[in-house]
């Protein structure tokens, strides 16, 4: 594990209800901030190199994980899965065009980037560029007009031309996100361009021929994924034996979309913080709560990849389980976004109770993550997310994720197991 950064601010103070709980306020007091930037700047470092599933880094990042949930006194176990259809850059892409009076050469993810339809084109191809009202579109590149990038790809294929460049924004810091999944593959190669980019090259078109080389090293790969489960019964007189109620999984995916050629993807926020605060959640379920709850917790692969670990595990969970699932831990601005799925209403209940009890905000929102896998095979799952700053680009580093965001995330799990541990009030 890596050395730990230097101590945060002071953790904010606790409402004073959350001092009624018997044992709560006391274990809340317990979970570090520290330690949880520790494990964020751990899985977001250079030999991870972005946690793609299936790759040396995604794998690594399992098998440590196995370890921090061992020396947790949790039995362990590796459930492996096939995933098919994971978009892989292996070179780095090339866009540039000339209008005879110079030649741009552009900066992938920074200018362009891939479109996860693209076609692959190995080797960079030079052609001119024409307009999608062109007559004719054989051996030419094809600028999509806004909005229309299908229909340019339908003329595309059928009139043999080489590609098509469409209109692509960009976020708040400049990047072009990455993905890994995406819409099934078209014949020709596909390549979002900045959209003021994209404007400078119709007003060229409009002026005179415009030349474009481009390449797009992009294919599809089947891969191996790994969830990484583990096992922490509370209080319960035969852990190994029947199992006891409540149950509850609290869960988080901890693959990313990997590094570019070249370029590093550290995935600190989706979702090394995620995984960061269920850890230390447990951590502390596991030194202070004395109530009985049969408690376990899964780090997911694959699912930038399309949720494929949750999809594998979902239907072997038992009925009675109740899951929450953390994606994203990194940046609380206002309120936490919740999506609740299945029969979740006692378990949203609860967590609202938790909410209050820690003085975290939440407001209904959508989480399309692996929580929708788990209600999707009937069990009361709810997401939760709190932002994910440099979301999928190079910006998204371990600086950018912030204790006081990580603190709320770890004692909200922690406050809603331990009142869905608490006997019924009679």
């Amino acid at each position: 594990m890596s050395s730990l950064p230097p101590a945060p601010p002071a953790q904010p103070l606790l409402p004073p209800e959350a001092i009624e709980i018997p044992g709560l306020a006391a274990a809340l007091q317990q979970v570090s901030a520290q330690r949880m930037l520790a494990s964020v700047a751990e899985l977001a470092s250079d030999g991870y190199a972005g946690r793609r599933v299936g790759t040396p880094g995604g794998r690594a990042a399992a098998a440590w994980l196995a370890e921090r949930l061992r020396e947790l006194g949790a039995s362990v176990r590796f459930d492996p899965f096939g995933v098919s259809g994971v978009r892989e850059l292996y070179r780095t892409p090339v866009l540039q065009w000339s209008d005879g009076e110079m030649t741009r050469s552009l900066e992938h993810r920074r200018e362009f980037a891939e479109h996860l339809a693209s076609a692959e084109l190995p080797d960079p191809r030079s052609a001119p560029l024409a307009d999608l009202s062109a007559a004719d579109l054989r051996g030419h590149w094809v600028l999509a007009p806004a909005g229309q990038w299908a229909q340019a790809c339908r003329r595309a294929e059928a009139e043999g031309a080489v590609g098509v460049l469409m209109a692509r924004g960009t976020d708040a810091d400049g990047w072009m996100p990455k993905m890994i999944a995406g819409p099934a593959r078209r014949a020709v190669a596909v390549i979002g361009v900045r959209t003021d980019l994209h404007r400078q090259l119709a007003d060229a078109l409009i002026s005179g021929e415009v030349r474009v080389t481009a390449s797009m090293p992009l294919r599809a790969v089947s891969a191996g994924g790994v969830n990484v489960h583990g096992h922490l019964p509370i209080g319960l007189d035969e852990p190994d034996g029947p199992v006891g109620e409540p149950r509850v999984l609290l869960s988080a995916h901890f693959d990313g979309v990997g590094d570019d050629p070249g370029r590093r993807l550290p995935a600190a926020a989706d979702n090394a913080s995620g995984v960061a605060a269920v850890l230390e959640a447990a951590r502390v379920l596991r030194a202070a709560l004395t109530a009985p709850v049969d408690l376990s917790v899964s780090f997911l692969d694959a699912e930038e990849a399309g949720a494929w670990g949750s999809a594998h595990h979902a239907p072997s969970v038992a009925p009675t389980v109740q899951v929450i699932n953390l994606d994203g831990a990194a940046q609380l601005h206002q309120a936490a976004a919740v999506e609740a799925g299945g029969p979740a209403h006692a378990l949203l209940a609860t967590l609202d109770q938790a909410a209050r009890l820690t003085g975290v905000l939440l407001r209904a929102g959508a989480m399309a993550s692996d929580n929708r896998r788990y209600a999707a095979a009937g069990l009361a799952a709810i997401g939760i997310g709190m932002g994910m700053p440099g979301y999928q680009t190079p910006a998204e580093t371990p600086e950018r994720v912030e204790p006081d965001t990580l603190l709320a995330a770890a004692r909200l799990l922690v406050a809603t197991v331990w009142l869905l541990a608490q006997p019924p009030q009679a």
